[in-house]
C-alpha cells in the first residue's frame, strides 16, 4: 500500500499549501488540529482524572477502517491490562477476516479486545454478558458491589449508541421499571459534551459513564489523521471533501472490493429486463415492483447500485498501471465525472461544484457501509 502512503502525503501537503495561501496573514497550517478546542481540553482532564477511580475501562474502537489508528492517547499510560477492555465497535461495517486478526492480535499482544455491534440487539446481549462476567471476577467475595465502567475514545466511534443499547437491553433484561435514559447521538463527532452515567446491571450493579470523544492536539501521522477525517472522527479538518474522496477512491482502486459487485451489476442487468418487459404497467405498479426488488436493504438502493456499476466498469476497463501514481491519479479524475452522472448531478453543475457534490455523496456511502467493508489498519 505504498501508494495509497504516498498519495496520502500529496493530498495532505497540496491541500495545506492551499489553505496557508489562503491565510497569509493568520496562523500557518499544520498538524496541530483545529479539532482540539477548549471542551475536548476539559474533557480529556475530566476524564484522565476519573480513570484510575473506575472498575473497567472501555476503550471504544472504530473496527470498520482503523483499529489502531483510533488508539485513545490517554491511555498509554494506563497500565493495568486487567482492567483494561479494547471494544471494536461496527465489527458489521468492518471486513470480516481482518476483524478475526485483529482480535487475534490484540490476543496475542495480551490485551483483553471483544467486537461488537452496538446497533444490534444479539450482539449488545452477548457483549453484556461478557462484562457481567468480568465484573463478577473483579467481585467474587461481593455481588452487591456497585461497579463503575468508563467508556472513552476518539469522536464517532459510537460510544454513545453502545452506552444507549447497553441501558436498554440490561434494564429490560434485569426487569426494572422507570425511564430510561439516552445519551446523545449524533453522526457528527463532538456532540457529546459531558459524562453520563446510565445503569447496565443489576445484581450487581453496573453504571456505564459515557464520555466525549477526545482527540489528540496533534496527528503527527499524515495517513492516519487521513483516516480519522475519512470516517468521520474529525470534522473541522483541513484536507476538504474532495481530498478525502480521493483517498478513499485510492484504497477502493487498490482493493479487492469493487470485484464483488459483479454479482450486483448482474442482478441489475436483470431487473432492467424485467422493467422492459413491463413498459405497460402503471406508475405505481413500477414502483411497487421496484420496491419488492429493492427491500429494506439500503445498500441495495438504485442509486448505491449505480455507483458500484460505475465504479466496477472503470475499474474493470482501466489498462493503466495502478501502482504508477499518474495512472491512479488519472483513473480517479475518470471515475470521478462518471460519478456525477450515477449520483445525478445536473448537467450544468458538471465542473468544479459538481467534483464537490459526488465528493460529499461518495463520502456519505461510504461511512454508512453501503460501498462494502473495508479495514484500512492492516496489522503487518
Amino acid at each position: 500500500m505504498a501508494t495509497v502512503v504516498r498519495l496520502a502525503k500529496e493530498i495532505i501537503g497540496r491541500r495545506r499549501a492551499m489553505v496557508k495561501s489562503s491565510r497569509r496573514n493568520t496562523e500557518p497550517t499544520t498538524r496541530r488540529g483545529s479539532w482540539y478546542d477548549t471542551h475536548m481540553a476539559a474533557a480529556s482532564r475530566a476524564i484522565a482524572q476519573r480513570i484510575p477511580l473506575v472498575d473497567l475501562v472501555l476503550e471504544i474502537r472504530d473496527a470498520r477502517v482503523i483499529p489502531l489508528s483510533s488508539e485513545y492517547e490517554l491511555l498509554r499510560k494506563f497500565n493495568s491490562s486487567s482492567r483494561r477492555i479494547v471494544v471494536l465497535n461496527k465489527i458489521d461495517l468492518a471486513n470480516r477476516s481482518q476483524t478475526k486478526e485483529w482480535l487475534s492480535y490484540f490476543e496475542q499482544n495480551n490485551c483483553i479486545c471483544y467486537g461488537v455491534n452496538a446497533h444490534n440487539k444479539d450482539s449488545i446481549r452477548q457483549f453484556l454478558n461478557f462484562l457481567q462476567s468480568r465484573v463478577r471476577e473483579l467481585r467474587k467475595k461481593d455481588n452487591s458491589f456497585t461497579t463503575t465502567l468508563l467508556l472513552v475514545g476518539i469522536p464517532n466511534v459510537g460510544k454513545s449508541a453502545l452506552a444507549n443499547s447497553l441501558h436498554q437491553i440490561g434494564r429490560t433484561s434485569a426487569a426494572e421499571r422507570g425511564r430510561l435514559k439516552h445519551a446523545t447521538v449524533s453522526p457528527h463527532p463532538g456532540e457529546t459534551k459531558d459524562i453520563s452515567s446510565l445503569k447496565i446491571g443489576s445484581h450487581p450493579n453496573i453504571y456505564v459513564l459515557d464520555t466525549p470523544g477526545i482527540l489528540p492536539p496533534e496527528i503527527s501521522d499524515d495517513e492516519v489523521c487521513l483516516k480519522l477525517a475519512l470516517t468521520g472522527a474529525i470534522s473541522n479538518f483541513f484536507g476538504g471533501e474532495k481530498e478525502l474522496a480521493q483517498y478513499f477512491l485510492t484504497i477502493l482502486n487498490l482493493s479487492e472490493e469493487y470485484k464483488r459487485w459483479s454479482k450486483f451489476i448482474h442482478n441489475e442487468n436483470e431487473i432492467t429486463l424485467t422493467n422492459h418487459e413491463s413498459d405497460c404497467s402503471s406508475g405505481f405498479e413500477k414502483n411497487l415492483k421496484q420496491r419488492r426488488q429493492y427491500p429494506t436493504d439500503h445498500t441495495q438502493d438504485l442509486m448505491v447500485n449505480d455507483v458500484r456499476q460505475t465504479l466496477f466498469e472503470i475499474i474493470s476497463s482501466f489498462d493503466g498501471n495502478m501502482e504508477d501514481e499518474k495512472d491512479l491519479r488519472r483513473l480517479i479524475e475518470a471515475e470521478t465525472i462518471a460519478l456525477q452522472k450515477a449520483f445525478k448531478i445536473p448537467e450544468e453543475l458538471y465542473n468544479e461544484d459538481g467534483h464537490c457534490k459526488v465528493a460529499g455523496k461518495l463520502l456519505n456511502l461510504y461511512r454508512t457501509g453501503r460501498l462494502g467493508h473495508f479495514t484500512l489498519d492492516s496489522i503487518t
